[in-house]
Parts: C-alpha cells; sequence; structure tokens
C-alpha cells in the first residue's frame, strides 16, 4: 500500500476518533444526574452501571484482538463498534427506567471491539520513524473530540434537555462509523495460517515484563473520580468540577501529538519514563495539600513581607496557594495521559509480533482495565480506614516499582 493511502487511512482514523468522543463527551457531564435524578436511580446501581462498563471495555478489547488476528480482518470491528456506540446513546435517550439502561451500556462499552483492530491496522501503517506520532493523532482526536463534546454540553443543555441531547450525542458515532465503512480498505494480511490460540509465552521475556510493569502502576493508578474527590475535600465548589476536567482535557490534547513525536526522536522507554515522572509529581502535588503546606507557606509570606497585622491576608494567601496547587495538579494529569496513552500503545505494537498484534493490544488493555477495578477499590478502604495520604503513598510506591522495571525494558 502506498504511503499516501496509509497517512489518508491514519487521518480518518483521526476524524472518526474525534467525532466518537465528541458524542461521548457530549453526555459524561450530566450521565449522573440522568441515571439518579431522571430515572430515579441510587448510587449503587450507578456505580454498577459504570462498572459494568469498564469491565466490558476490558473483555471487548481482549476479545476482538484475538478475533481480527484469528480471523485477519479488522474493518468490520471498527465500523460496528462506532455504529454500537452510536445506537446505545439513542437507547438511552429512550429509556424510561434505569433497567433499560443495562443493555444499552453493554452496547455502548462493548462497542470498544474496535480499539485493538484500529490499533493494529495503525501499527501496522506506521514505521519505527512515526508510530509515535500516529497514535499521538489519535488520542490527540479524542482529546479534542471530548472538549468539544464537553462545551455542547455545556451550552446545549438547558436548550434541549438529557433526552434530545442523547439522541443528539449518537448522530457523531454514526458519521464516524459511516466514514470507516466507505473510506477504509480493508488491510492485505499476510499468508500466515489461522492460528489456534496464543498464549502469554508465544511473547517474548520483553513484553511479558512491559506488561507486568504497566500492570503495577495500573493498580496505583487510582481511577479521575478520586481526583475530583480530592478537589472536592479542598475547597473546590462542586459546580467548578466541569472547569478541572476542561483543564485536564485541554492538556491532555495539546500535549499527546508533541509526546507523540519526542518518543520518535528520543526513544519510548524516555517519553513512558517521563509519563510516570508525571503522575508522581501529581501525587506529590496533593500530599503537599493534605500535610498543609499552603498554611506553612501563607505563614512564611506572612512573616517575610510583614502581612501579620492583617488576618485577611493569611486566608485569602492560603486559599490561592491551594486553588494553584489543585489546578497544577490537573495539568500535570493532563500532561501524563498525553505522555503515557499514545507511548503504552507504541511500545506493545513494537514488542509484540506482527502476526499477534490486534491481540497483544487488547490483551494488553484487558489487563490494565482489570487492574483498575482492584486499583480505586484499594484506594477507597484506604480513604476510609486511614485517610486521604494512603493511596497517594501506595501509588508513589507502586509507580516506583514500574519505574525500576522500566529500566529494564529493550526499546529496541
Amino acid at each position: 500500500m502506498e504511503e499516501q493511502e496509509k497517512n489518508k487511512t491514519i487521518k480518518t482514523f483521526a476524524i472518526a476518533s474525534f467525532l466518537n468522543d465528541m458524542g461521548s463527551d457530549i453526555i459524561y457531564p450530566i450521565w449522573p444526574l440522568f441515571v439518579t435524578q431522571i430515572l430515579g436511580a441510587n448510587m449503587a446501581i450507578l456505580g454498577l452501571l459504570d462498572g459494568l462498563g469498564e469491565a466490558l471495555v476490558s473483555i471487548s478489547q481482549a476479545v476482538s484482538g484475538y478475533l481480527s488476528d484469528r480471523l485477519k480482518k479488522r474493518k468490520i470491528f471498527i465500523w460496528i463498534g462506532y455504529f454500537m456506540g452510536g445506537l446505545s446513546r439513542i437507547g438511552y435517550g429512550l429509556s424510561t427506567t434505569y433497567i433499560h439502561l443495562i443493555p444499552f451500556k453493554i452496547l455502548d462499552r462493548a462497542g470498544k471491539i474496535r480499539s485493538a483492530p484500529r490499533d493494529a491496522i495503525v501499527a501496522d501503517y506506521s514505521n519505527r520513524e512515526n508510530r509515535g506520532r500516529n497514535f499521538g493523532l489519535l488520542r490527540t482526536a479524542d482529546h479534542l473530540g471530548a472538549l468539544v463534546g464537553i462545551i455542547i454540553c455545556i451550552s446545549l443543555f438547558k436548550v434541549l434537555g438529557y433526552r434530545n441531547l442523547f439522541l443528539l450525542a449518537a448522530i457523531p458515532s454514526i458519521i464516524g462509523a459511516t466514514l470507516i465503512i466507505s473510506k477504509i480498505k480493508e488491510p492485505k494480511t499476510s499468508e500466515t495460517k489461522i492460528f489456534k490460540g496464543i498464549k502469554l509465552s508465544d511473547f517474548n521475556k520483553n513484553f511479558q515484563l512491559f506488561l507486568i510493569l504497566s500492570a503495577f502502576f495500573a493498580l496505583g493508578s487510582f481511577s479521575y473520580s478520586f481526583l475530583l474527590i480530592y478537589a472536592k475535600e479542598f475547597g473546590f465548589n462542586i459546580t467548578f468540577v466541569p472547569v478541572l476536567y476542561l483543564i485536564f482535557t485541554v492538556f491532555a490534547s495539546l500535549f499527546s501529538l508533541p509526546f507523540g513525536k519526542l518518543a520518535d526522536k528520543i526513544g519510548r522507554k524516555k517519553v513512558l519514563l517521563l509519563s510516570y515522572l508525571l503522575w508522581g509529581l501529581m501525587c506529590l502535588n496533593f500530599l503537599y495539600l493534605v500535610y498543609g503546606y499552603p498554611q506553612i507557606l501563607a505563614n512564611f509570606i506572612i512573616k517575610t513581607f510583614n502581612l501579620g497585622g492583617i488576618h485577611l491576608y493569611n486566608d485569602i494567601i492560603k486559599v490561592m496557594l491551594t486553588f494553584a496547587g489543585i489546578i497544577t495538579a490537573f495539568i500535570l494529569y493532563g500532561l501524563h495521559k498525553a505522555a503515557l496513552d499514545p507511548v503504552q500503545k507504541t511500545l506493545v505494537s513494537e514488542l509484540a509480533p506482527a502476526d499477534f498484534r490486534a491481540s497483544a493490544l487488547g490483551g494488553f488493555q484487558m489487563v490494565i482495565g482489570l487492574c483498575a477495578l482492584p486499583s480505586s477499590l484499594v484506594a477507597g478502604i484506604l480513604w476510609d480506614k486511614i485517610g486521604l495520604m494512603a493511596p497517594l503513598l501506595l501509588s508513589l510506591a507502586l509507580t516506583l516499582i514500574a519505574l525500576t522495571m522500566l529500566t529494564f525494558i529493550k526499546d529496541n
């Protein structure tokens, strides 16, 4: 296939990814309110729906990756995945009870069958000089779509209401699926016979070590919801939370492509190392807040500039330092995700055999996704039993283990 055709395919994937994430994030800010206030579900039901969704994402990517390699087909999984996402949002909008949401949630998250086959095509259509850039382009498109979706939600919610907004959110994904059908050609496959199965031993030690260290890091990477709760604990009004989400999304969208390009220039390991360090800095930033350093710095500033006579200054400086710390944490989180996501996929696709590429990408995402479930559970237990600092300290310890193991990976 000519280079021009390969570039066209990757750009089409980026456009479809932008459209799908735009649709997803049109409903993301209002989903909890719709489930609890409109359909009358309690928080346990909301948690069940979201937990079910995360589990299905993990499993669907592994299954589709395996089947894609086994059948030597990619395109069908991709366009069906986008259609499933669009149809599920129509179902959400038509639901009259939270029971109705369950099959549509399954349909929605099972739509992730598109991810591993699509990523395998991107890896196949790239080389070592541009693979990081191409995966970075996809992540940039994802985050930009999310940014546009949030803005649409905020702008049109009062005009359209919940149900019409869900129906509107279905349109971008269906357009994306149509683009895949009309613009993407099924890649030519090798003459390799259909394989009967894959075992971890089929992959080299380098891949196995990377899978293990990534699992350690994922076990310490508690969910985004915890960051929002930390922000609320330190004085952020709940109505300002969407702004924090926007801050994260903006930085993730702006830096995904540059980090992907950087990985092509200086190596995958160095950028992945940077992503782990950014996560560690974010945890340290929250520890700075937990241990009361804004107050300590406020006292230092007041003493240094002889402001002790004006008590109001103490409160103002403390609030400013606290808010600056929280905003900095969400900036660091955005930078971390921008560096992590494209480089992980790049490294997995290069460490795995080409014939097993979709299986490796899907299996890797399944392991990371399944680790995310106990990660947040353990973080919640530590928060309740010990305190706010405990999840952060555990995360820092597991990040250090992952960093140490990363030094033994051969980045060919």
